[in-house]
């Protein structure tokens, strides 16, 4: 928005509640304070923020130089409270005035700041009551976490799980006096047990395999690991039906058993990229276990192949939410769960997972997370690990670190559209502007041509010979290795021209169709087909060849 000299007029004159706050900080102000403040502002329903103004009637304005950099300061907030605000700037005759617009929470979403979620109390800030947070938790429905589970007892709560959520909760808050909790007293505090019993959270959390089988059987994890496409027994099967805190880290470890590396070079020096990272999978197995339907009788499903994992969790999104928005919106689906995850330091908020996840898989060249695939019964998340361009992982490394640790995940969002040569998304339009404004992103070409590209001078930081600067392009032998892996990947199934052009995304059609071409002529694949029903296979094609 653009505030005008009439509005802060009249902000001058109105009273201070919770949905408007005046600072003079006349030569700075925290950026940890204004955090505060803007959280609890959005968690009342959201306002604005003055700076520049005396606190006191009759109110003036007197100049603030706090926040030189807007665009910065944008791009931080937005980045720690996942709210699409403004900051604005106004030129008023006494002095420079800064206004922070800030929107409200998400519905049934609490926003927090460093543990904490905050209010207006007075002149102060206060963290929210319990009563006030869980009456922000209900707004979104019922919460089947939050139910008693009738005949459950401390019994089929199990010690050793326990005993970590006491450990990371300690760990996380700080909180020393928790080690000197009885059992029921730690799990009163964390709200898994209640006056009037068990919930279904504590169950899931750190339930005991007996009391999952006899009271909750859907609250499984089957991990499976395939080494090929083909149909049949997986290579290897793990059911987990008990508490998800006593194996959460064995998952993990279980798919970086067979993490295999890539690598890129960056002049002298040979760099690692995993194929499956560590955040972005954590992230996508907290996301399945807290928002899941329990209701649904299905298990969650975690697929691991050579290059991808897929993780299939029951009960379609939660309700609101879709592919398009689940940067921007969240609605947790198990709000106990989800608090039971952020007293351990599992999730920082609810709603994070899928900004961390896309922001590392821009980082790291792969193609976007997935969740094309999803329907009103569940939801199929694919992330991909095959590395596609290095010289992009090496344009993003080379980039300052003051500009880059300040991006949002929208600003890698831009970033991935224009290496793609993708049309750029309307709700990014901020970002854009910013990322031009750091010449980072150009527009390229005249009237219908006109396009955006990435500053290739900052590729490598050189140009080659006669100034020309360098491409983000892989070399055509590269491109053939891809699309060869993509097609032995996939040799029981085949390989269809739309998935193949997911492997090189920057490529036309017919660009591809000419890699492939010559891929067929050197016996390395062959097709069945034709148009669009044409599957690609691997090796040369012979008589006998049957893919039935």
């Amino acid at each position: 928005m653009t505030v005008s000299v009439l509005q802060l007029q009249e902000w001058l004159n109105a009273k201070e509640d919770e949905h408007l706050e005046l600072k003079e900080a006349k030569n700075s102000f925290h950026f940890e304070k204004l955090l505060k403040y803007c959280a609890a502002l959005a968690n009342e329903g959201g306002g604005f923020i003055v700076l520049g103004v005396s606190d006191r009637r009759p109110r003036k304005v007197v100049g603030s130089q706090a926040f030189s950099d807007l665009e910065r300061t944008k791009a931080g907030l937005i980045e720690r409270l996942r709210l699409r605000l403004e900051v604005d700037e106004i030129s008023h005759p006494d002095g420079r005035v800064v206004v922070v617009s800030v929107p409200s929470r998400p519905i049934g979403v609490p926003i927090s700041v460093e543990g904490a979620y905050w209010m207006r109390a007075g002149e102060d800030l206060v963290p929210m009551t319990p009563d006030m947070l869980r009456g922000i938790f209900d707004e979104s429905g019922p919460d089947f976490s939050a139910e008693v589970c009738p005949k459950a007892t401390l019994a089929d709560l199990d010690p050793a799980a326990i005993d970590i959520l006491r450990t990371r909760w300690i760990e996380h808050s700080g909180n020393q006096a928790l080690a000197n909790r009885t059992t029921h007293q730690l799990l009163e505090d964390a709200e898994l047990v209640t006056q009037a019993g068990v919930t279904y959270a504590a169950l899931i959390m750190v339930g005991t395999h007996k009391a999952l089988g006899q009271f909750l059987a859907q609250a499984e994890v089957v991990f499976e690991y395939r080494s090929t496409e083909a149909p049949g027994p997986a290579n290897q099967r793990i059911e987990y039906r008990q508490g998800f805190l006593l194996f959460y880290d064995k998952l993990w470890e279980t798919v970086d058993l067979r993490n295999d590396k890539q690598h890129y070079q960056d002049r002298f020096v040979m760099h690692e990229v995993p194929t499956f990272r560590e955040g972005s999978t954590r992230e996508a197995i907290l996301n399945a276990v807290s928002h899941r339907d329990y209701r649904h009788p299905g298990s969650i499903f975690i697929r691991q192949y050579a290059r991808r994992i897929e993780i299939v969790s029951p009960g379609g999104f939660p309700s609101g939410i879709n592919p398009e928005n689940i940067l921007d919106k969240q609605a947790p689906r198990n709000r106990r769960i989800a608090e039971s995850l952020l007293r351990c330091g599992l999730v920082e908020r609810s709603g994070q997972g899928a900004n961390r996840m896309l922001v590392e898989c821009v980082q790291d060249s792969k193609p976007l997370p997935d969740y094309s695939r999803s329907d009103k019964h569940e939801v199929f998340l694919r992330l991909q690990g095959e590395m596609q361009n290095p010289a992009f992982v090496k344009f993003l490394a080379n980039l300052p670190p003051d500009q880059s640790k300040a991006f949002s995940s929208h600003h890698f969002l831009v970033l991935d559209h224009v290496r793609r040569g993708q049309p750029i998304p309307r709700w990014c339009r901020d970002e854009l502007d910013s990322l031009r404004s750091l010449d980072i992103v150009r527009l390229q070409g005249r009237g219908r041509g006109t396009h955006y590209v990435l500053n290739e001078s900052l590729y490598d930081g050189a140009t080659q010979e006669g100034g020309t600067s360098r491409k983000p392009v892989l070399d055509r032998e590269t491109n053939k290795a891809l699309l060869l892996k993509h097609i032995e990947d996939n040799r029981m199934a085949g390989s269809k021209m739309e998935e193949l052009r997911q492997v090189l995304p920057a490529h036309s059609r017919s660009q591809i169709q000419v890699l492939l071409r010559e891929l067929r002529d050197d016996d390395r694949i062959h097709v069945h087909g034709t148009t669009r029903a044409a599957l690609w296979y691997p090796g040369p094609e012979t008589e006998d060849c049957n893919h039935e």
